[in-house]
């Protein structure tokens, strides 16, 4: 971040968190205030070690973090944390994808992770995931470009991604309409109709508005290159979490506050790394940080694998897929075998 960044965010939430003087002793500043939060925010340091660095008690940091990280998405959230809200802002996140990872009418990545914590009081096995650890759950959508365009967070650690999906008021907005997806449009190259669409997991449920792998048994080539394809496309939600993970360390260690607090930090953090991508550049994500492609197209994984990564929330199937939505993969699969959809190098790839 630079000095530059630095001060626009603290011109951004002075006035949600400054704080008189008072006869007795003077306020903490907001610049003070802000200091605090990103570096706990970036190195996940505990609030007793921070108090010493900042000369504040714990508990007045603590409280300080959290009001500065509702100060944060307040101000950023309208701008940096928001999900598009027309045909023209799907469609330039389509554009992208198509000329990035050569996935037409892909509206986003989605995908689910645990967000360690500590156990909260008296709640039992609400939280206990399948990894034997407690957490909540970030699912997210992220666009070509490694802005997250849709988060949600909270949900109890021992649920599956499916099911998170399944109570989100991401798919209650696709089943209404209320995401403003462009209309089915033919394919590049050809006369098929095909529904603009997310891709994600094999945990998450085949729908016309959500593509996932076939199985990984007994395929044929096209579901072989098919699956190549969507991983491509798919690759970003992964390379997203990797980087917020590692940008803000807070996530690489049990955060020792309760669940309701956790979702704080969680969208603030969301919204400092859209804010920083978009403003920084390289800077924020340098060369080679993130998975990319020489230039045969076999993958180079990206510095962060070597960091640390928040743990995968897939665990699962979804199942009893639609007829239209097989029939929609099966399209696909033929259309990226085809002339007008296929791409040099995918048949050494499978």
């Amino acid at each position: 971040m630079s000095v530059d960044d630095y001060n626009f965010l603290l011109e951004k939430v002075t006035p949600r968190i400054q704080k008189r003087d008072t006869h007795l002793r003077k306020a903490i500043s907001p610049r003070d205030r802000l200091s605090v939060t990103l570096r706990f925010l970036a190195t996940g340091e505990t609030f007793n070690s921070l108090s010493y660095q900042y000369r504040m008690g714990s508990t007045t940091i603590s409280r300080i973090v959290m009001e500065t990280c509702r100060a944060l998405i307040a101000v950023l959230r309208k701008d940096y944390l928001k999900t598009p809200s027309s045909v023209s802002e799907w469609k330039a996140i389509a554009r992208d994808f198509r000329e990035k990872w050569h996935f037409p009418h892909c509206m986003g990545a989605i995908d689910g992770k645990h967000v360690v914590i500590q156990p909260p009081p008296k709640s039992g096995s609400m939280f206990h995931n399948y990894r034997g650890r407690f957490s909540v759950i970030l699912m997210a959508v992220v666009d070509a470009n490694l802005n997250f365009i849709y988060a949600t967070a909270g949900t109890q650690g021992r649920v599956a991604d499916a099911g998170v999906f399944a109570h989100s008021d991401l798919k209650e907005a696709m089943d209404t309409g209320r995401l403003d997806f462009p209309p089915p449009e033919t394919l590049p190259g050809t006369d098929v109709l095909i529904p603009y669409m997310l891709v994600g997991d094999d945990a998450y449920p085949l729908r016309p508005d959500l593509m996932k792998p076939y199985p990984f048994r007994n395929m044929v080539p096209e579901q072989r290159i098919f699956n190549y394809r969507l991983s491509r496309a798919r690759r970003v939600v992964e390379n997203a979490f990797g980087v917020l993970a590692n940008r803000f360390r807070v996530f690489l260690t049990p955060i020792a506050l309760v669940p309701e607090k956790v979702e704080k930090i969680i969208y603030a953090s969301l919204a400092l790394h859209n804010y920083l991508r978009q403003h920084r550049g390289d800077a924020y994500v340098p060369p080679g940080y993130v998975d990319f492609e020489d230039e045969n197209h076999q993958l180079i994984e990206g510095a962060w694998r070597q960091k640390g990564n928040l743990e995968s929330a897939s665990m699962g199937n979804a199942r009893n897929p639609s007829v239209e939505a097989k029939m929609q993969r099966d399209m696909l699969a033929e259309y990226f075998i085809s002339a007008a959809g296929s791409v040099p190098w995918q048949d050494d790839m499978v």
